[in-house]
């Protein structure tokens, strides 16, 4: 196994790739390439007056083990293969350097998918002579300002590929961790991440996605990038290494959980040690929200009481205003909806290794719209918890206590009847966090914290500056006409689906399957059963997060177009509606062929399945075909929905399906634009760039973030959420940052945090979520850093977005 190091003329060739590739400051450039020329190291490369934390240098406790080291960019000619994208790349001899003389520095390109370095040698790294492994690497962040998360993605030469992240502090230089063999690499505990393995001063890069079952004696190839970045950003790598990993405790898992849902042998800020204690913070909070009350400025509804008064309406409506997009209030006020998702119970459960054997817990109602993560709690009787067993052993010894079935917190044990992913089948689970108000409020009456919970929650919303709900807010909030709200549905039954590629929350729908239309009109007409035409709902969002394609190949973003054309006609009702599609286009099968560059005999030979979406080659005539049939795909969809909305929910915006980055396409949007009266966008990243978002002025409508966050580990969670923040200070600063972006942005009507609270320790029962995505801590005591960000960027809100008050 040799040593991969960049040479003078590949950094030479990067740097010229890189100035067609971004708009590099060409003088810049010249310079570079000179310095170069000259044999110049060190001093091309200055941290321009920065002071960078490398007193640590490279972590310690990974040094003098077996390892493969893949690159340290110490010789200064090479036969490794290293590739940039949206980079600049340079060795130095500068900041940054963790051992030897030199290290690599990578200008990153700001608004782009991947900006960053991929590492992929002639012949796979071989790694089989070790049974446990990890990927080790030193990173320094050469901004004093601003902390920088970066991506890792190693690829198996023998298939399969997993991605991690985590956080650079500013100015600092730190070891990261990322385990590809061993006990808990790909071991599925219930848990999206696991606690830090090693008692160490280096950083564990968390699972961003899922944990995967991937044999990585054979490493093909490894990615270190940033995305999305709103700016240019630069970092130094060194020292990029295959490292033997020491073993880990066989108890590792054991007694992880403490009796308040906390990480048990973790000290961090806030955790909480008695009953007392979470007692005194209530009375204390209690006191506070009733000395100042409500942020001022604002309307019944929480529009903008200090700005122009618009017709009203009754209802929540869009409008555009001098070139912006806003909403009105029903009272007319203008309106922006800044405010907190997933403010529920449904999703504040852990499973608990328990199971019954009564089978009565997993009966399921045929004609039920509520998908399992969105069902409230289950109350379990006598009849019930007496057949209870340990069904998952090493998942109950997380736990150091939890309450037995004649405990008075027993209530706050639950049921599901399925994992979406997961080891568990189905299963008890316990909420600590309705336990942990149960403690803070008390219970003098049965129910009596929940309801508690309704009143302090809505305090704590107007206090802070909230104007609404996010998505997913308790049915109980409805009717408390407090907080404006958003109503929710998800269209599930039984009808026929087809894949996307990208099924990550399962496959798509068959929009032409007259089942999806019944369904559809049902979900919708129990929405509106809940709502009742109240003005304080805002609009209603139907699913989430569709895995309708992305840009790129075309098996990625025509995939539900091909996985369709796949089917037998005969047996599937969206073959058929293509089939007829491009009958009605081409006329006969000879125009189709010569279009597809294929030799169908007769339009039946079509309908036939068959394999498209390995195909090798795709005529533009095709590509244009398939480009058509995404459309009608998704403009079936959105009329389903709308049509529902328009007989149901007339005065309600209808809200759309909350589209990710990594699950839409162009011909999606133009589908919704028919149908849609608000667009939402789930956008986890820093903040808004601005590159993406530029189909905003094609589609000229209002938009609305609808999830994001930040999370830290200094939190005591074990895993911090989607973005990583260094700490809280950091979090509270990168939210503002995020905030404003959407605020600036005149298309943009709103932004929601997800979420409200803490996902569990243990990892909610959904998916084993476990992030620090909460303004409020599993325990319900508030982060004092979110809230004084929430009521800064809530008091500047309007005035920012609509000018001066009237």
């Amino acid at each position: 196994m040799g040593i991969f190091n960049v040479s003078n003329s590949h950094a030479e060739s990067q740097i010229r790739a890189s100035c067609n590739d971004m708009d590099m400051n060409k003088e810049r450039a010249g310079l570079l390439l000179g310095l170069l020329g000259m044999g110049i190291w060190g001093c091309t490369t200055s941290s321009g007056g920065l002071q960078t934390d490398q007193s640590g240098g490279s972590d310690p406790f990974w040094t003098g083990r077996n390892e493969i080291m893949v690159m340290d960019f110490e010789a200064e000619d090479s036969t490794g293969m290293l590739s940039a994208q949206d980079a600049i790349i340079l060795p130095i001899a500068d900041a940054g350097v963790t051992q030897g003389q030199r290290a690599l520095r990578m200008d990153l390109k700001g608004d782009v998918t991947h900006a960053g370095i991929t590492i992929r040698p002639e012949d796979p790294i071989d790694a089989s002579q070790f049974e446990h492994f990890s990927l080790v690497f030193d990173a320094t962040n050469l901004s004093n300002e601003k902390s920088a998360q970066i991506y890792t993605i190693v690829e198996s030469a023998h298939g399969g590929t997993v991605r991690r992240s985590q956080v650079i502090p500013a100015g600092a230089t730190e070891t990261y961790v990322f385990e590809l063999e061993g006990p808990y690499a790909s071991h599925e505990t219930g848990l999206r991440d696991d606690p830090k393995p090693w008692d160490m001063q280096a950083k564990q890069m968390k699972i961003h996605g899922l944990k995967q079952q991937v044999d990585f004696s054979l490493i093909k190839s490894i990615q270190i990038y940033m995305s999305y970045t709103i700016e240019d950003r630069t970092l130094v790598l060194d020292n990029i290494r295959v490292v033997e990993s020491p073993k880990i405790d066989e108890d590792y898992l054991v007694g992880i959980v403490d009796k308040y849902g906390q990480a048990a042998k973790n000290e961090f800020e806030g955790k909480i040690t008695s009953d007392e204690q979470l007692r005194q913070l209530a009375e204390e909070e209690l006191a506070q929200l009733a000395a100042e009350g409500t942020m001022a400025g604002r309307s019944q509804f929480g529009g903008w009481s200090d700005g122009p008064k618009l017709e009203a309406t009754g209802y929540f409506r869009a409008e555009k205003v001098n070139g912006k997009w806003a909403l009105v209030d029903p009272e007319g006020y203008l309106f922006f909806s800044h405010g907190l998702a997933n403010v529920r119970m449904a999703n504040t459960t852990s499973f608990t290794g328990v199971d019954f054997r009564n089978e009565s817990v997993r009966y399921r109602d045929p004609e039920d719209v509520t998908p399992e993560d969105s069902r409230g709690m289950v109350a379990l009787g006598p009849e019930v918890t007496r057949t209870a067993y340990v069904a998952y052993p090493d998942r109950r010894k997380m736990f150091t206590e939890l309450p037995s079935y004649d405990d008075p917190l027993a209530n706050n044990y639950s049921y599901r009847r399925e994992q979406h992913i997961g080891p568990f089948d189905h299963g008890e689970t316990f909420s600590h966090y309705q336990a942990n108000l149960e403690r803070r409020y008390g219970e003098p009456t049965p129910g009596a914290h929940l309801e508690k919970w309704l009143d302090i929650t809505q305090d704590r919303f107007l206090n802070w500056g909230f104007t609404s709900f996010g998505n997913w807010a308790a049915a109980e909030f409805y009717d408390q006409n407090r907080m404006p709200y958003f109503a929710n549905g998800w269209i599930i039954g039984d009808f026929q689906t087809v894949k996307s590629g990208m099924d990550y929350w399962g496959p798509m729908p068959d929009v032409f399957d007259p089942e999806f239309e019944r369904r559809a009109e049902l979900t919708v007409s129990v929405v509106a059963d809940e709502v009742k035409d109240n003005p304080w709902c805002v609009g209603v969002f139907i699913d989430n997060e569709k895995s309708w394609g992305a840009p790129g190949p075309p098996k990625r973003h025509f995939g539900i177009a091909l996985h369709a054309l796949e089917k037998e006609a005969s047996e599937s009702f969206i073959k058929a509606k293509f089939v007829k599609i491009l009958k009605a286009k081409h006329g006969d099968i000879q125009t189709l062929n010569q279009a597809w560059q294929t030799d169908f005999s007769n339009w039946k030979a079509l309908e036939i399945a068959g394999e498209y979406v390995n195909r090798k080659e795709f005529s533009q005539a095709m590509k244009d075909d398939l480009s058509q049939l995404t459309e009608a795909y998704a403009s079936r969809y959105f009329e389903v929905v709308h049509a529902a909305m328009e007989e149901y929910l007339p005065n309600h915006l209808y809200m759309g399906c909350r589209f990710t980055t990594w699950g839409m396409t162009p011909e999606i949007r133009t589908a919704a634009k028919k149908y849609v009266d608000v667009f939402s966008y789930n956008f986890y990243h820093e903040a808004l760039t601005e590159g993406y978002w530029e189909f905003l002025e094609d589609i000229d409508r209002p938009s609305i973030i609808g999830e994001f966050h930040i999370g830290t580990l200094e939190s005591g969670l074990f895993h911090p959420g989607l973005i990583i923040a260094t700490d809280h200070e950091d979090r509270a600063r990168m939210y503002k940052a995020y905030i404003r972006s959407v605020v600036d942005n005149p298309y943009f009507v709103g932004a929601h945090w997800f979420q409200y609270l803490d996902s569990p320790t243990s990892g909610r029962a959904h998916d084993g979520e476990n992030y620090n995505v909460g303004f409020v801590r599993i325990t319900d005591v508030p982060y004092a850093s979110m809230v004084e960000a929430a009521k800064e960027l809530n008091q500047e809100l309007y005035p920012r977005r609509y000018g001066e008050s009237k």
